[in-house]
């Protein structure tokens, strides 16, 4: 890591939409939603309980949508909601009626890959602005027109897409560009991906992808062409009789993995600013709560100490550490600067696992007993070194000396999932502050 009083710019592209970069955060329930936004979102996105593709995920019910609204205008944020699979013909069934109610309950955009959901949005649902969903793979600015020409103001890019062709795409069409900044990448093109399909039915262009891409894999030489007795050399159990076991690696060495590295793009932020880039998007919409506030914080700080005087910027080594609380994966820049190789890629064992628990959610403090009520997020007890963090940077340790219940009963240990307990805190500390503990 560099960090110069002086940024030289490489990248030229033109910032004729967005001034400031939106910071756009991932939400699996209403609870991240309201987390990403106290930590800094300009927006978030999030998945409905139709035409996603985290079906997994908790996913929000209208009700929750509307409330998740109305506490994102509280704080001058938008809800987009990812609307991006690609529809058979069963799916298409009540599509105009969801994109109704999303835009009757206060939705600012949809994420949009199949051509028939945008066309039926615009024309029935005209309040919703459409984005087009980096699953349609765009990566030249002839696309990018034409996606304006069709309506769409705003372009998510496919993650294949490298700075320098974000610079010219900015130069050639005044439309807002959309790019993944940080998070878990797909090992195939774009997301479009069919191994889940083949391996356990679960049809990852329609929401259900079990990540095979992450799995382990032992490689085999198909070797039916060779005449082998087979009662002396039997074939793996798997395969049909004629293959044989002739593995490709030994056990010693790291198995076959597709496996990538995440993105991380703290340490590049000015280029990702100079590019033209108008939304910086966060993956992860099934992290927890702790790994969506711990990066919307950092981001929200850097974006906002880079706009307010580019010229004399630098990248907080507090930053990159804080960044490296929430990781659970070894990171790199993706497409950005380079195509990635074998070194992307993790192999056995994983070199990163997240080093820090979320312990307890701060709901109350008394500054005269200097008494903050926390609700138990992972099990803690007294001589637990702890730190606290909020947004735009709070942040201390301490160790945690006694631990009481809301009567003030003493306990041993705050053990029961959400439960209610009080410590006593060397700073003071407030709503939405959160408590985290490091693994052992």
């Amino acid at each position: 890591m560099t960090t110069t009083l002086k940024h030289e710019r490489k990248y030229f592209g033109k910032r004729n939409r967005l001034d400031k970069p939106e910071l756009l955060a991932p939400a699996g329930n209403l609870e991240k939603l309201k987390f990403a936004i106290h930590y800094g979102a300009d927006a978030v996105y999030i998945g409905g309980q139709k035409y996603g593709l985290r079906s997994n995920a908790d996913n929000f019910s209208f009700e929750e949508m509307r409330e998740g609204v109305e506490f994102a205008n509280k704080y001058g944020a938008k809800v987009f909601v990812a609307t991006n699979i690609y529809a058979h013909n069963e799916d298409i069934d009540g599509l105009e009626d969801y994109l109704r109610k999303l835009e009757e309950v206060g939705i600012s955009a949809i994420i949009v890959a199949d051509p028939v959901i945008i066309e039926t949005a615009q024309r029935v649902a005209p309040g919703l602005e459409v984005h087009v969903s980096t699953q349609q793979s765009v990566s030249n600015w002839q696309t990018v027109q034409f996606w304006k020409n069709e309506g769409a103001p705003r372009v998510v890019l496919a993650r294949e897409t490298s700075m320098q062709e974000i610079a010219e795409i900015k130069q050639q069409v005044d439309v807002e560009i959309e790019a993944f900044i940080h998070g878990a990448m797909c090992s195939s093109y774009s997301g479009r991906c069919v191994l889940s399909n083949h391996f356990t039915d679960r049809d990852s262009n329609r929401g259900g992808c079990c990540q095979s891409c992450r799995w382990r894999y032992d490689l085999f030489e198909d070797d039916r062409a060779d005449a082998v007795d087979m009662e002396q050399k039997p074939a793996l159990e798997p395969f049909k009789v004629g293959i044989t076991q002739l593995p490709l690696f030994q056990e010693e060495q790291n198995p076959f993995a597709m496996s990538s590295k995440d993105l991380c793009m703290i340490d590049h932020l000015p280029d990702l600013v100079d590019s033209g880039v108008d939304s910086f998007k966060v993956e992860g919409r099934m992290k927890s709560i702790h790994y969506v506030a711990t990066v919307i914080n950092v981001y929200r700080q850097a974006i906002d100490s880079y706009m307010a005087d580019p010229e004399n910027y630098q990248l907080k080594p507090e930053w990159v550490e804080e960044m490296n609380k929430a990781a659970n994966r070894p990171v790199n820049t993706g497409f950005f600067y380079e195509e990635p190789d074998h070194e992307d890629h993790i192999y056995e064992p994983e070199e990163k696992a997240v080093p820090y628990d979320f312990a307890g959610l701060v709901i109350d403090y008394d500054p005269e007993t200097k008494l903050a009520t926390v609700q138990q997020r992972n099990h803690f007890k007294p001589g637990t070194e702890v730190e606290f963090f909020g947004p735009k940077g709070f942040f201390f340790k301490q160790t945690i000396e006694a631990i009481y219940d809301e009567k003030g009963n003493p306990l041993d240990a705050a053990r029961h999932p959400l439960q209610y307990v009080k410590v006593k805190v060397d700073q003071p500390v407030k709503y939405f502050d959160m408590m985290r503990k490091k693994n052992r």
